[in-house]
């Protein structure tokens, strides 16, 4: 048996042991050192160690320093570490109060000093909630709790170096910000590809209502996941497009040709209710009383991934019914997560949309 570095868990590795140690950063171990975890001593005049006056009885070591409050505008860094290694588990919470709140918090990763970033996402639909509304996911590779408590399990390997930063967009100071990022340091197999995940909005267009979830993508990989926040602008149904993968020089017909956006997310007879499983899920329900119908919907390629090896691109038609039965294309507004695994140098990703181009409608 070949052995095994981090990478691959499930229950059958879990007694096998090996050379890799766990490392875990928090506002308690900014670092991650070992040793190191804890240290802060209470000091209620300093503003950067918010539970100081609840621990003034008990001293350093009692949760002085559980989360950061990151300021209007600023970009705070939440994991700066040198490889080889791998993250395994990602653990956010903050209080998200308003609509738009959640997308005004921008994620970016960064492996092995590239100087743009292979992860691009705002923070809540990274974790596969839409539209700023938190619902309950249930899956393999994200699991979100309410009220807000948002965990991610896909493994990210790093050779070099790993950078994640967290930029606060809105223009309040935020309360807290609790976090915790679990790694090992690890070796990472030569054939290992480095994970991405790139948001995008755009409102369809009837004339030709393709949404783009991801172009441009050149070089070896594997696509793994997709993540759908849709607002219907248009009555009735929406969920008859196909979703198409154009790979290695595909120009007008791709590959990979869906049977319809409720196929593709597992589901049938028009998602008739939410539910979350491990690989897919349709967790907000479209039909509600007040405003636009909303839907998020996720599906993870986890034991089916789409591998590809020159290069990629993503698309969903935007597809209704007419009265009469026939097709009716739909301009409804969109916004989309792909997740996927590829070689490095990636390409680089589009110019990220402004506040308000992401705030939900």
């Amino acid at each position: 048996m070949n052995d095994f570095a981090g990478l691959g868990f499930g229950l059958g590795t879990l007694p096998i042991l090996t050379n890799a140690v766990t490392r875990s950063i928090s506002a308690e171990n900014p670092t991650g050192e070992k040793g190191k975890g804890g240290m802060a001593v209470p000091d209620p005049q300093d503003p950067n160690l918010p539970f100081s006056n609840r621990a003034i009885d008990l001293g350093q070591g009692w949760k002085v320093n559980p989360f950061f409050k990151p300021k209007a505008g600023e970009t705070v860094t939440l994991m700066d570490v040198d490889g080889p290694g791998v993250i395994q588990h990602i653990w956010m919470a903050t209080h998200l109060k308003e609509p738009g709140e959640g997308r005004s918090y921008v994620l970016r990763f960064y492996w092995d000093g590239e100087e743009t970033p292979s992860i691009e996402v705002p923070m809540t639909d990274f974790f596969a909630v839409g539209h700023d509304i938190v619902s309950r996911v249930n899956s393999l590779a994200v699991v979100v709790v309410p009220e807000a408590s948002l965990n991610c399990y896909w493994p990210m390997p790093f050779r070099r170096h790993a950078r994640v930063t967290f930029t606060n967009e809105s223009d309040k100071d935020m309360t807290n910000l609790a976090f915790q990022i679990t790694y090992a340091e690890t070796d990472v197999a030569e054939n290992a590809g480095y994970f991405h995940a790139q948001w995008r909005r755009a409102v369809t267009d009837r004339a030709n209502p393709d949404y783009v979830i991801l172009d441009a993508i050149k070089g070896q990989g594997r696509y793994v996941g997709t993540f759908l926040a849709w607002t219907q602008l248009s009555d009735s149904w929406f969920g008859e497009g196909e979703i198409k993968f154009y790979m290695d020089g595909d120009t007008e017909f791709p590959t990979i040709c869906g049977t319809g956006t409720e196929d593709y997310f597992c589901g049938s007879n028009g998602f008739p209710e939410v539910y979350t499983t491990a690989y897919c899920g349709t967790t907000l329900d479209g039909r509600r009383e007040n405003g636009p119908p909303k839907w998020s919907l996720y599906r993870w390629h986890i034991m089916d991934p789409i591998c590809f090896r020159k290069d990629l691109r993503v698309t969903i038609q935007a597809l209704g019914w007419w009265p009469n039965g026939r097709f009716q294309p739909l301009a409804d507004d969109i916004a989309s997560v792909a997740y996927w695994y590829q070689k490095e140098p990636h390409t680089r990703f589009p110019e990220f949309p402004g506040l308000q181009a992401r705030w939900p409608r």
